[in-house]
């Protein structure tokens, strides 16, 4: 299987010219083999009780916001953007063809707009430094836990488990470096706002380009398949809704969640992220809230 393209220039000089689509193919059979995988890994697990902490704060409600509508607008936007930009990228590569370009660069043009809009919002209304918290402890006990149904469960979590923040720090490589590289080769292609220039870069350079924007292209097959399995998942379709109508019930925050790392605040107040709260409680990360590692 090869990983790249290789191709003559109109010099006779042989250059990249894109990823393989080998890696295409195998990262839907990844994606699939590892739902089916997964799947079958859970049916081996015995369910996993989840006791409540032993103080409970008293004043709990029953609806604790998890995201604000800035959030989940976010998400969903998100969500669209890249939907379109890998239908584009590769359904065309499967046989289905249409003016994909258009409609890619537009979809591409959206996500760095939401991209921008979500670093905006986090750093000025919600604690960005909460989602960038390593969890070395944590992280090791999660990995033992996955390994051996007879290691302990790892210690609940604050608002974002481990495995939502990796999940997040791989993301955020893979985008960029779709981003950047698809900026760069907006260049090339007519648009509303400049005239294409195919000769900013070296054939060597462009094919630099195209090799990362493909790798990063492939590489979000796969994660979003798994983001949507997961979601789609029953015992995580709690956490989807929350996507949806933004909170999450007292029973679910007890059971998974840490009362000290995730503190709800009284309803009066804003959220971490200064939406002011509907219909509940709001809760906040505290980021000075102890933890083990």
């Amino acid at each position: 299987m090869d990983i790249w393209r290789r191709a003559a220039n109109p010099w006779g000089q042989d250059v990249l010219i894109g990823v393989s689509w080998d890696l295409m193919w195998s990262a839907v059979i990844a994606a699939v083999a590892f739902v089916i995988g997964h799947a079958l890994w859970v049916r081996t697990r015995k369910e996993e009780a989840h006791e409540p902490p032993a103080d409970v704060p008293a004043d709990i409600p029953e609806k604790i916001e998890r995201h604000s509508f800035a959030s989940r607008a976010f998400h969903w936007v998100m969500s669209i953007a890249m939907l379109v930009l890998l239908v584009t990228a590769f359904v065309p590569v499967m046989g289905w063809q249409f003016n994909w370009v258009d409609l890619h660069w537009q979809a591409g043009v959206l996500l760095i707009l939401t991209v921008v809009y979500h670093v905006i919002h986090a750093i000025g209304w919600q604690d960005f430094w909460s989602m960038f918290q390593l969890g070395v402890s944590e992280g090791i006990a999660t990995l033992k836990h996955i390994l051996s149904p007879e290691a302990p469960a790892p210690p609940k979590a604050g608002k974002y488990p481990f495995d939502h923040r990796m999940y997040h720090h791989v993301i955020v490589v893979v985008s960029l470096a779709a981003i950047i590289t698809g900026v760069l080769m907006m260049v090339r292609i007519d648009t509303p706002l400049w005239t294409r220039n195919p000769y900013l870069f070296s054939d060597t350079t462009w094919g630099v380009m195209y090799v990362v924007h493909g790798l990063s292209g492939v590489s979000l097959i796969l994660l979003v398949a798994s983001h949507i399995y997961f979601a789609l998942r029953p015992e995580k379709r709690w956490i989807t809704w929350s996507m949806v109508r933004g909170w999450i019930d007292r029973e679910h925050y007890l059971e998974h969640f840490d009362p000290a790392k995730w503190v709800v605040t009284d309803a009066g107040m804003k959220s971490a992220d200064g939406a002011a709260p509907g219909t509940g409680a709001v809760a906040e990360q505290i980021p000075s809230a102890k933890r083990e590692d």
